[in-house]
């Protein structure tokens, strides 16, 4: 609830104690005390100055350089008067502020303070009757440019770390957006040439029209997948989404197989072991896996004979995929970007696991996962 104050309501409880300490009699002509000049006791002006001193902190953030003249002005009558105030102590709040505070003209600030403080010191020096030495003068020049030192390294902390949180919040949504990337190639990339594939070999069954409507069920079935899949793709992506999202999971490997082979692939599907209890991200990765390694085969080994295998072992999920070559070589679809291959390998190595993908010793291609499981990734 604090934080939720005005900034000039959080300052001014620090402006208001030193204000009440430096009126406690005791605490009279014990402050800072610059050009020997002998003590006076308080009075109304006094009262004036100690409360220019104190008070301006409460705008210490809001108008720093405001502050700073105030407290500079109520500096100055109360040296050249001999109050010697325990207000003096509001100068440094002041100066670290403005160092901690102050965006534009802080050079300027500087040496326009730095030449107001000549006079003062030269006044005091005067009225002291040389009572105090002018290497004191400096000395306490030197102790004021402390705390404004502190200030400009608050200041530049606090810029490194806006400028940290920055790039962590680019770097999340790039990251971000390369998820929702990969996720949209590996649903619409496989759904999109299942259906280009059944589309076309719909073209050369018009003599069969039982076949034919067979093609043209599969291609509706085909779309209808491809729009539930989206769909859950954007509930994800919606922030007003639960986190229980629908993920496909190693069970739907099945159907992607008769999907697959609904499009003229030959695939034999071999699933062994029983899944862990608790996988993580491995279901959704193996998935993904055997879905752009099927979609690879409907594009580029479209009629060979392919092999999905399957294991699942008490600490990871391995996956291997793998065409013969003895099909056409001549793309089904249009030809792909290599994203595909790239985002699983990408998927595999953050939950730590390893990914192979290549050509046959003996013609084809093989692609081989092994997912760790129980990963939160």
């Amino acid at each position: 609830m604090w934080h939720r104050f005005d900034v000039t309501v959080r300052d001014l409880p620090l402006g208001l104690l030193i204000l009440a300490g430096s009126l406690i009699p005791e605490f009279h002509n014990h402050g800072t005390q610059l050009g020997g000049l002998p003590a006076r006791s308080f009075d109304a002006l006094a009262i004036v100055a100690v409360a220019l001193q104190c008070l301006p902190l409460a705008v210490r953030r809001r108008w720093p350089v405001v502050c700073l003249a105030l407290v500079s002005l109520g500096l100055a009558v109360d040296q050249l008067r001999g109050y010697h105030s325990f207000a003096g102590t509001a100068m440094p709040v002041a100066l670290l502020s403005v160092g901690s505070h102050l965006e534009r003209h802080r050079r300027a600030t500087a040496l326009v303070f730095s030449v107001a403080y000549v006079p003062l010191a030269v006044a005091l020096y005067r009225l002291g009757s040389g009572a105090e030495a002018p290497s004191e003068f400096v000395m306490y020049y030197l102790a004021l440019a402390l705390p404004w030192g502190m200030g400009s390294w608050l200041r530049s902390t606090r810029v490194a770390e806006a400028e940290r949180r920055r790039r962590v919040a680019e770097d999340t949504r790039a990251a971000e957006r390369a998820r929702i990337a990969r996720e949209l190639h590996d649903v619409v990339t496989h759904h999109v040439t299942a259906m280009v594939v059944q589309a076309e070999a719909a073209r050369y069954l018009t003599a069969a029209p039982e076949r034919l409507d067979q093609a043209l069920t599969a291609v509706t079935e085909t779309g209808r997948r491809a729009t539930t899949d989206l769909r859950h793709l954007l509930d994800l992506i919606n922030p007003d989404h639960g986190t229980e999202a629908t993920t496909p999971a190693v069970g739907r490997l099945l159907t992607l197989v008769e999907q697959t082979r609904r499009s003229g692939q030959p695939v034999e599907f071999t699933e062994e072991g029983t899944p862990a209890e608790s996988t993580g991200s491995a279901d959704l990765v193996a998935y993904r896996v055997v879905q752009e390694a099927l979609t690879n085969a409907l594009k580029y080994a479209h009629g060979s004979r392919t092999s999905v295998q399957v294991h699942h072992g008490e600490r990871d999920v391995t996956v291997e995929v793998s065409t013969d070559g003895s099909g056409s070589r001549a793309p089904a679809s249009p030809g792909g970007s290599g994203r595909g291959l790239a985002g699983l390998r990408e998927r595999v190595d953050v939950l730590g696991g390893d990914f192979h993908a290549g050509a046959r010793t003996n013609g084809g291609f093989v692609v081989r996962a092994r997912i760790p499981a129980g990963s939160p990734s």
